[in-house]
Formats: C-alpha cells, structure tokens, sequence
C-alpha cells in the first residue's frame, strides 16, 4: 500500500493511493485514513483526486539517521575507503521537506550535491531489534535525497551544516508497505539527465545490518527515517535545476533548486 501525507483545505491527513501513472500523469486518488497509519487503521471512503491535493513529506521524523558511504563505488568517487563500521549521522527535522518543495541553495556552500537514496520509515518504537525481528519494526521506505554541501563536508569534521541545512532532505512522495527492498534500482536525474543509477543488492551492509546497529544504541519511533547511502554519481546541482530521485516499486520525488532568502 502506497501511504501519502497531504494537505487540503487546510487540513492534513493521510491517504491511501489508489490507481495507475504519477503525481505529474494524475490517474491518482487518495482514500483518506482514519487515524495515523502506524497503528491499525480503516480507509474512510472518502476519496480525492490527489491532483486536487498538496503532497507533504510523507512522515515527520523524530530523527533521520544517515548512514555514509554504503555503497563501495560511492566511497571510491569521494576517495575514501570503504569503513569498517557504518557512518551514522543525523539530519535534523527541519532539513525536511516534501514532493515539489524547493531545496534552497545555501549561502555558506558553493559545492552542493544530490544523492539519492532508499530511506526506511520505523513503524513502532524499537531498540536492540534482532536481526530475524527488524521486518516488524519497519513500516515501510519511500525515496530521499540527501542533498549535501560537499565543500563544507570536506572541510569540517562534523557533517552537521554540510547535510543538515534546512532543505536538505526531501522526502516523498509516499510510502510504499509492500516493498522488497532488497535489490531495487535507485536513480538520480538532473534537468532529466541521469546522474546516478544503482541498486540496493549493492549496498555494503543491508537494511537488517543497519537497523540493528543503529537500535543498538538508540530507541528508535515511529515515523523515524533511516537513510540507506547513496550509489556512485553524486554531482552538483546549480539553481533553477530539477533533480528527481527514482526507486524502483516507489516512485519519484522531484524538487527544484533555488536562491536562499
């Protein structure tokens, strides 16, 4: 089930996608949802066309944990070695924004970069999962770009400005429940030129390996996003760009760039 978050009127709730094409192609509906859907939930029948609607970012973490340089390529094109141990960081809440927002080009950066990547959204709370438990605790992934100032990434040794501007981690455009998230096509285009193309299958350490390493050390809650590294081809993005992330059985998130301020 493709779960969306969204405004209208006013009012925000979220829906169930229903029907065939894009948020571009229309075709779409949403059948809006009792409640939050981390819970158990029931579809109301009320049903709008989602080109009728604004989409949100599809959850609103308590926390977004990164992981960096998962893919061994993508460790290579930056010059580093693939680590021993995973590279976790966190971007805030406010760097998130949804389908259709503008990523604002910082005014401290002259090197900004996408990388798409697959992010997994928590279900239920959770700490110390267990590799054969991890499934349970996961409600679903949705696509995400964790847009990054590379000249600050490079000269400071926190990555908290670097990747944890406001704007720097579109989410969306929803949430897909039903997903084998094991061997999956990951795409970044920019101006509908493609940058990045790769799979999960080609990921250093696995979701499973992720999740137990991050709950090993902190409590995780539902709507918690975890950001799974990016494939070879990260690249600048300059603004008035449109840069659109791709995951096979997702969907795409597009955002534009413009001037902060």
């Amino acid at each position: 089930m493709r779960i969306a978050r969204f405004s209208i009127d006013g009012n925000v709730a979220f829906g169930a996608v229903e029907g065939e094409g894009t948020v571009e192609s229309g075709g779409l509906v949403l059948d809006i949802i009792k409640g939050i859907p981390y819970t158990d939930f029931e579809l109301s029948g009320t049903k709008v066309p989602l080109s009728k609607v604004r989409l949100l970012p599809p959850v609103l973490p308590n926390k977004i944990v990164a992981i960096g340089r998962n893919y061994a390529e993508h460790a290579k094109e930056l010059g580093h070695e693939v680590p021993e141990v995973p590279v976790a960081f966190f971007k805030p809440t406010t760097s998130v924004i949804g389908p259709g927002d503008a990523i604002e080009y910082p005014s401290f950066s002259s090197e900004l970069h996408h990388e798409a990547e697959l992010a997994v959204v928590i279900g239920r709370m959770c700490r110390e999962v267990p590799r054969e438990r991890v499934k349970d605790v996961i409600f679903g992934y949705t696509c995400a770009n964790d847009v990054t100032a590379r000249d600050v990434q490079k000269r400071e040794a926190q990555w908290a400005r670097a990747k944890g501007f406001d704007t720097s981690c579109p989410l969306g455009p929803w949430v897909e429940t039903d997903l084998d998230p094991s061997d999956l096509a990951v795409q970044a285009t920019v101006n509908g030129e493609q940058r990045q193309l790769g799979r999960t299958s080609d990921m250093i350490r696995s979701i499973e390996d992720l999740v137990v390493h991050i709950t090993e050390a902190m409590t995780l809650l539902p709507g918690d996003v975890i950001l799974t590294g990016t494939p070879a081809g990260v690249g600048p993005l300059t603004v008035g760009d449109e840069v659109a992330v791709t995951i096979e059985g997702i969907g795409t998130l597009t955002n534009r760039v413009i001037k902060r301020g």
